[in-house]
């Protein structure tokens, strides 16, 4: 992926213009002005959150404008214009000061977590029962499935981790990916994971950035590929477990998978999370973070709201008593 060329041309077109022709006073109403503009010329999502949920960014502009005066403390300044970026529904928009993070996580919040940290420790064991390779914990399960849990794509993994875990797992009859509460992290980690389950080169969707300052103004369409590691891959029936905090980089892991061949997705929806983030700052210094990439799958669809699993499992009360989970229990049913 393009990454470091969109990042220096964001970073060149972004320095052009902010300090120029964008309120520089530190005021209440010009920090307003210059988040509304700054969302306004850069966001990438607007014509779609239109779509989808009836954003009318002027009208939001009207609305907010009118609960800002000159005589707001920063508290009270913080709190409406977190409101204001709360109108986008994006887990990717947030606003940064000294005393808060403004965020909105309703894309996991307001749905069921089909996630159990405890039930989690009873499949991988304690101590040495599970090993460790680059972040990822695996270990195989009593019907000779292997379990690997990958908490975040934080942190790098590399190549030579992956083909000595693959190579401890081959016995294997198959493979449970468990991604759930993985919010994401480098997409390159995601993408070199995913690489290990498929044999051909894969068109895995589409990628555009802002060229102008139009909510329409975009580059044409370019294609991403995953390409086949050079390392040991996976042969054999793979389950990849999903739920709602799923985002961002797992997002796009998830949308990577499901085009591997012998991948099942079950569980829930993904979070979303398909623009990648850029980050400006308010006169009074603040942070502003928002979505200025766009990457749609490979039927040139949007996946900002999320991914359907192929097979839709929740966690259910009733296996939690037993402990058991309910989508590994599920995946374990599916692999044999």
């Amino acid at each position: 992926m393009k990454y470091g060329f969109y990042v220096i041309l964001m970073l060149f077109v972004l320095s052009s213009c902010v300090g120029e022709d964008y309120p520089n006073k530190n005021t209440p109403s010009d920090n307003f002005e210059a988040l509304w503009r700054i969302m306004d010329e850069h966001y990438c999502f607007f014509d779609y959150k239109q779509q989808r949920l009836g954003v009318d960014w002027n009208e939001v502009h009207s609305r907010y404008a009118a609960k800002v005066n000159d005589k707001m403390d920063n508290l009270q300044l913080f709190e409406v214009l977190c409101q204001m970026l709360g109108e986008l529904k994006d887990g990717h928009v947030n606003l940064g000061a000294a005393f808060d993070f403004g965020r909105n996580w309703s894309y996991y919040e307001d749905y069921p977590k089909n996630y159990n940290a405890e039930l989690i420790e009873k499949y991988l064991g304690k101590g040495n029962d599970y090993q460790i390779a680059s972040g990822l914990q695996y270990r195989i399960l009593d019907d000779n499935v292997a379990y690997v849990r990958c908490e975040s794509f934080e942190n790098g993994i590399g190549d030579g981790n992956l083909s000595m875990m693959f190579d401890q797992l081959k016995s294997c009859s198959g493979m449970i990916v468990d991604v759930r509460n993985n919010g994401g992290g480098q997409l390159t980690a995601a993408h070199r994971l995913a690489a290990r389950f498929t044999n051909e080169k894969l068109l895995t969707g589409y990628v555009c950035h802002k060229t102008g300052k139009g909510h329409g103004d975009f580059s044409s369409l370019e294609p991403e590929y995953l390409e086949p590691s050079d390392g040991i891959r996976w042969q054999k029936p793979a389950v990849v477990l999903t739920n709602r905090q799923c985002f961002s980089a797992t997002n796009d892991f998830v949308k990577c998978m499901k085009l591997c061949p012998q991948v099942t997705v079950l569980g829930d929806s993904t979070g979303g999370g398909s623009g990648m983030p850029f980050t400006l700052e308010l006169p009074n210094g603040w942070s502003v973070r928002y979505s200025a990439v766009v990457y749609y799958d490979a039927q040139k669809q949007h996946t900002e709201f999320g991914i359907a699993p192929d097979v839709e499992v929740s966690l259910s009360s009733e296996d939690v008593l037993k402990q058991k989970d309910s989508l590994i229990e599920a995946a374990r049913k599916l692999l044999r």
